[in-house]
């Protein structure tokens, strides 16, 4: 049976029998003051804070086996969900090849295994299959397994990959010689798995952390030397930014990147002279962003806000890079957020978002002849990419995915204008992309912003007058999108009469710049007025009811959930708060946390009291209070180093303290994972199997 035809007194009082009697774990008090100032700020449940206290570690034991207990009832719709959403999973999903220095580069899964293979072919794409990194048997023993980062010497036979096991961002170097199929014995700890070579494949390149898991200091490695000989390059001592590497297509130039919320430098190192010392490019100004790439002759190509807040696309020569050499190549408009470029022979390619849709337009090189590619749909996202890295080709690559069309890669021809489609992922479990419809609605928030968003629901099980459930995601936060991808998760809520829709708030950078700061630092309340006007909006236009609609959020996301409740507590039924950052005053207060200087940009400095008052004004932990609050389920991680464990695990205390109503607040911790939780294909599936089960039976279904 469709959950839209169940009774509204039904799904909004039905509790079940089997939960009635359990009590939530009782949080004890352990007060810390803060005075901030002049004013006294306490924290009853700042005990959490420390992982090394036994009892901490029991409270978290117990969170965990409450929510097992309250949600064991649900076993059996937990199992028929995650079967479904394993159903859908490619069990032997192969990527696409993309060429690089004559081979071609490629992952694959065999069926039941957890983590794919990485392989490549030689020239020839029916040459013998070299399984250069094998991470199936690699990750055996451990429970959390991400290769964070893998770069390939230009002798095609060394190997630099960094290894994450804890969840942590910190990852091991390791270096593998191809030929011998081995590990070399240097072994670099605590990297950002961030790595370039030199020409001559002798020199790797890495970037080691800071104790607060901050890219900070460039290292050389000579390859067969010891890695405490390793030298010291380059080390960014200004807690705000942090360091990246990135190379040219052809590996001839280094970049040093180094950045903070809106201000980028970056300097050059040219790989035939990896004993040289770096190259400034432009000094840091404020406000000053760019990006630099190398494709022919005696020009660097950078993507930069200089004069012009969407972006552009500029040259400058590499004899003397600086701001004021930089020359126009695809100019400033003021309609069009520009995202990307690819440099080729014969055109040149402009990826932009322009009224929040991407556009991808080619422009002819030889006479400044332009068009666009043409997508066809209302909702959806595309990405262009290289296929190979000859500079002459005549034809790119882009992926393309809605919310109703699973990830599509297609070869698009320039000179003929012709699109081939390559690959789309295969989705099993009977999908039928034809059964869906998904729509691009606008929403009027407070200030008369128009916010878009994004809807999809299965064509037989939706009515328009307020009889569906609805899950509505969210994120806003750092100018990322939360753009309308294919989600195959969610087919399971839309089979049962959900509408799932996302909510182009302010603080992504769908409609340009001022998109993300409008939703930044003295303005961040957008980001939450925009949703809850957003979620209104579906209500009132009958998309569903205040007593079916569910909201979901991760990280930033996860706090926004905190956020909204505290000011429409009543307009959910409930909320899915993943990796929540709720405690936002107090971490940003401390500079030894992860992430806290480097986003004083994104938040604002609470050191300066008028971004303390603003802060406090909304923080979600600051914010509770009492008010009959909606359901919910909420995660964390206890190797979490973007948001501490204790965030979700405070909050949840003090909801619950405050809760004048009898939802149910339940926290669920993963004792062994960071912040992206478990790292298999079929693993993870158990979270979200949890989630909608969550749901459902808040809404009355065991089906």
């Amino acid at each position: 049976m469709l959950l839209a035809a169940f009774a509204l007194d039904a799904c909004s009082t039905m509790v079940s029998n089997e939960t009635a009697d359990l009590k939530p774990p009782v949080t004890k008090k352990g007060p810390k003051t803060f005075t901030e100032f002049g004013n006294k700020r306490v924290d009853d449940y700042f005990w959490l804070s420390n992982p090394n206290d036994s009892a901490v570690i029991s409270h978290l034991n117990e969170e965990n086996a409450y929510t097992e207990a309250y949600m064991k009832h649900t076993e059996d719709l937990q199992k028929k969900i995650y079967e479904e959403l394993v159903a859908r999973i490619d069990q032997k999903a192969e990527s696409l090849p993309r060429k690089q220095n004559d081979y071609w580069y490629y992952t694959r899964f065999e069926e039941g295994r957890q983590y794919p293979l990485y392989c490549r072919r030689k020239n020839d794409l029916s040459s013998n299959e070299e399984i250069f990194l094998d991470a199936p048997a690699m990750s055996a023993g451990h429970q959390i397994f991400q290769v964070r980062g893998w770069t390939m010497a230009r002798n095609n036979n060394l190997l630099a990959v960094g290894i994450d096991t804890a969840g942590g961002r910190r990852s091991t170097l390791y270096v593998k010689d191809l030929a011998a199929e081995k590990m070399l014995p240097e072994i670099i700890s605590n990297t950002s798995a961030n790595y370039a070579w030199s020409s001559d494949s002798k020199t790797l390149f890495y970037v080691l952390n800071d104790h607060t898991v901050r890219p900070y200091k460039l290292m050389k490695h000579e390859i067969g030397t010891d890695p405490k000989m390793d030298k010291t390059i380059y080390i960014e001592n200004d807690s705000t930014f942090e360091v990246g590497l990135s190379t040219s297509n052809d590996n001839h130039y280094i970049f040093i990147n180094c950045g903070s919320t809106n201000t980028s430098e970056v300097r050059y190192l040219d790989s035939t002279k990896p004993g040289a010392n770096p190259v400034m490019i432009q000094p840091r100004a404020n406000k000053l962003e760019y990006s630099v790439d190398y494709y022919e002759g005696n020009v660097f190509h950078i993507r930069t806000n200089y004069k012009a807040e969407n972006f552009k696309f500029v040259e400058t020569p590499v004899s003397s890079p600086g701001v004021n050499n930089w020359k126009d190549v695809i100019p400033y408009r003021e309609n069009a957020y520009f995202e990307n470029a690819v440099v080729l022979k014969d055109y040149y390619l402009a990826q932009s978002k322009v009224n929040g849709l991407t556009e991808i337009k080619a422009i002819n090189r030889k006479d400044n002849s332009s068009f666009n590619v043409d997508f066809g749909e209302e909702a959806f996202v595309a990405e262009m990419y290289m296929a190979t890295d000859n500079y002459a080709s005549d034809s790119i690559r882009y992926s393309y995915s809605s919310l109703t069309t699973p990830l599509s890669d297609f070869m698009y021809t320039l000179s003929s204008k012709r699109k081939q489609l390559l690959k789309q992922v295969k989705i099993g479990g009977g999908f039928d992309a034809s059964k869906y419809e998904t729509k691009r609605i606008w929403a009027k928030v407070t200030d008369g912003t128009m916010v878009p968003i994004s809807v999809v629901y299965k064509k037989d099980a939706f009515k328009k007058d307020g009889t569906n459930p609805m899950l509505l995601y969210p994120y806003g936060s750092y100018g990322f999108n939360s753009d309308p991808y294919f989600n195959r998760s969610v087919i399971s809520l839309l089979d049962r009469g959900f509408v799932y829709a996302i909510a182009h708030i302010r603080g992504g950078q769908e409609l340009g710049r001022q998109w993300f700061e409008n939703g930044r630092l003295l303005h961040k309340k957008n980001t939450f007025t925009d949703f809850v006007d957003c979620a209104q909006y579906l209500v009132n236009e009958k998309y569903t009811l205040k007593e079916k609609l569910f909201a979901n959020g991760g990280s930033a996301g996860g706090m926004l959930m905190g956020a909204v409740i505290n000011l429409r507590p009543d307009l959910f039924k409930g909320v899915l708060a993943e990796v929540p950052w709720m405690d936002v005053v107090t971490d940003m207060l401390n500079p030894d946390l992860p992430l806290t200087t480097l986003e004083y940009d994104q938040w604002g400095d609470p050191n300066k009291k008028e971004y303390y008052d603003y802060m406090l004004s909304w923080s979600p932990y600051d914010n509770v209070k009492k008010a009959n609050y909606p359901s919910i389920f909420s995660t964390g991680g206890l190797n979490d180093t973007q948001v501490p464990y204790y965030s979700p695990a405070k909050w949840v205390a003090k909801v619950r303290e405050n809760n004048t109503g009898n939802n149910v607040v339940l926290f669920k911790c993963n004792m062994g994972a960071g912040h992206s939780g478990e790292s298999g294909r079929f693993e993870a599936q158990k979270l979200t199997a949890l989630k909608y089960a969550f749901m459902l039976d808040l809404l009355g279904t065991k089906e």
